[in-house]
């Protein structure tokens, strides 16, 4: 009788040793991409190690909410989905904005050309005409009207939509040039118009605009490719006086993001843009680029900006692997210390050391990570398409794109950063809200938000040749999880 009720009170404890163990054990979904060949794959094995990196997730400590993640409506893009058969079209279109895909939540558009268009063309090509009495943007409905519509009819959740020109139509600059100068100040209104009318044709074809941001690069490109030159105080000028009245007055629910380029000046413009209420009531936030660097995403002047205004937003609006023409089915490549941009080549003496060779999958992850620890709201890519060249691209400037497709062989290449850009897009939904949470490795990168359903989505990046192995907390609850060499892990906490 004595040993029976000792082996009661055993298995007792079992039971309840048991119970204990499920009760702190913190239940997870891991998807990781990596060098060795994962890609978004599903991970379950784990094990408890000693030495494990400390991870701690504190919910409680909260910080801005996440707008979304995406890439962008080009027509370059669009021009090649053209040219596809269907199955690939949708195979492209649904890897984007699909249930199953990367479910991209947040896009840009162009107004009027850009580089990354089959040729110059403006919506407004009649000289003279103020009143824009022939207006027009049946430009898009061959390509990126067609392009946004069937991403709309796949897409569960909706994504948004922010549009940039280049520049104004020649006849309104003081060059009469597609790149390069001024907007004429007795265009000034007809510019503000055109904006307007941009946003009333788009509303017909059922599209929303968003956002728009004044003039994407108003610093200029070198005068390579559609461009038009603002300073910070003519920016100012034009959205207080012109631009932001234009727009109430017609009843335009949009609002304006300033600047829309590199992060390495955007002091300058916080201090003009938000200097006074006046210069800051039509501005709803900052638009910025990554080509300042390949490596530096420039903590301490997004937190300025941050703090200069906190309830400004602050959005990435594009970013690209730049300078380089694609590599075909090479996974290897993209994980390889071989890119270069622009900066290696022409950046001044001073700045050289901004743009070494760098790892395009790297490039990316650590962007966007250090981009969410440091108050940016949203992360937009640029072309979402291109073909074998890097283009289409009327100023040949050769970029990558996350999808590669070859439209004479019909084939598509989906390399790695399509593979990076989901672990943020598809798992980091719109509504989250970036948490606080301490790491006690320094070599691993991570990013952490809390989704409205209220899991938890961690980021981690892991540059290094070895594996690490990593205990993360919630409370009182643990998992053991480690993340492979050269690999980028997201992990839903339930």
């Amino acid at each position: 009788m004595e040993n029976f009720k000792y082996y009661l009170s055993f298995l007792f404890l079992l039971i309840m040793m048991g119970c204990n163990t499920k009760q702190n054990s913190l239940p997870v979904e891991v998807y990781e991409t990596s060098a060795s060949g994962n890609k978004l794959e599903k991970l379950t094995d784990f094990t408890a190690v000693e030495n494990a990196v400390a991870i701690q997730l504190l919910p409680d400590e909260k910080f801005q909410e996440i707008i979304g993640f995406g890439g962008a409506f080009t027509e370059s893009s669009a021009y090649l989905l053209n040219q596809l058969g269907k199955e690939n079209r949708k195979l492209i279109i649904d890897a984007y904005f699909g249930s199953e895909g990367a479910k991209y939540s947040l896009t840009r558009t162009h107004i009027n050309s850009c580089d990354f268009s089959v040729s110059n063309y403006s919506y407004a090509p009649v000289e003279g005409d103020k009143e824009l009495k022939h207006f027009s943007i049946d430009e898009d409905r061959d390509d990126i009207i067609p392009m946004i519509k069937e991403a709309m009819a796949v897409s569960e959740d909706g994504f948004k939509i922010l549009a940039s020109p280049w520049t104004a139509s020649p006849w309104m600059k003081d060059n009469n040039a597609w790149t390069g100068g001024k907007l004429l100040p007795e265009y000034y209104d007809t510019w503000a118009l055109f904006f307007s009318k941009y946003i009333t044709a788009y509303k017909k074809e059922g599209i929303d605009i968003w956002r728009l941001t004044v003039e994407n690069e108003p610093l200029g490109n070198g005068n390579n490719w559609e461009s038009m030159h603002f300073t910070p105080e003519e920016m100012v000028d034009f959205v207080s006086k012109y631009l932001g009245p234009k727009l109430e007055a017609n009843g335009q629910d949009v609002k304006i993001l300033g600047y829309d380029q590199n992060r390495d000046e955007l002091k300058e413009w916080a201090d003009i843009m938000y200097k006074d209420e006046e210069s800051a009531k039509y501005f709803d936030g900052m638009a910025i680029h990554w080509y300042a660097s390949t490596y530096d995403y420039m903590p301490e002047i997004l937190n300025y900006t941050h703090e200069k205004a906190p309830t400004k937003m602050l959005i990435q609006t594009e970013a690209c692997a730049d300078a380089e023409v694609p590599h075909w089915q090479d996974d290897k490549w993209y994980w390889s210390k071989e890119a270069t941009d622009w900066g290696w080549d022409w950046a001044p003496e001073e700045q050289k050391h901004l743009h070494p060779k760098y790892v395009p999958v790297y490039r990316y992850a650590r962007d966007i990570i250090g981009c969410m620890n440091h108050y940016v709201q949203g992360w937009i890519d640029w072309n979402m398409v291109l073909d074998t060249e890097g283009g289409p691209n009327w100023a040949k400037n050769w970029c990558l794109a996350p999808v590669i497709v070859d439209p004479e062989k019909d084939e598509v290449y989906f390399t790695p950063l399509y593979h990076t850009m989901a672990h943020f897009s598809k798992y980091i939904r719109p509504g989250a809200v970036r948490i606080g949470f301490e790491i006690s490795d320094q070599d691993l990168m991570m990013t952490a938000a809390q989704n409205p359903d209220g899991s938890i989505a961690v980021v981690i990046l892991n540059m290094k040749e070895e594996a690490k192995n990593m205990k993360i907390s919630l409370g009182d609850r643990s998992v053991n999880i480690q993340i492979n060499a050269q690999a980028l892990q997201t992990i839903i906490v339930r």
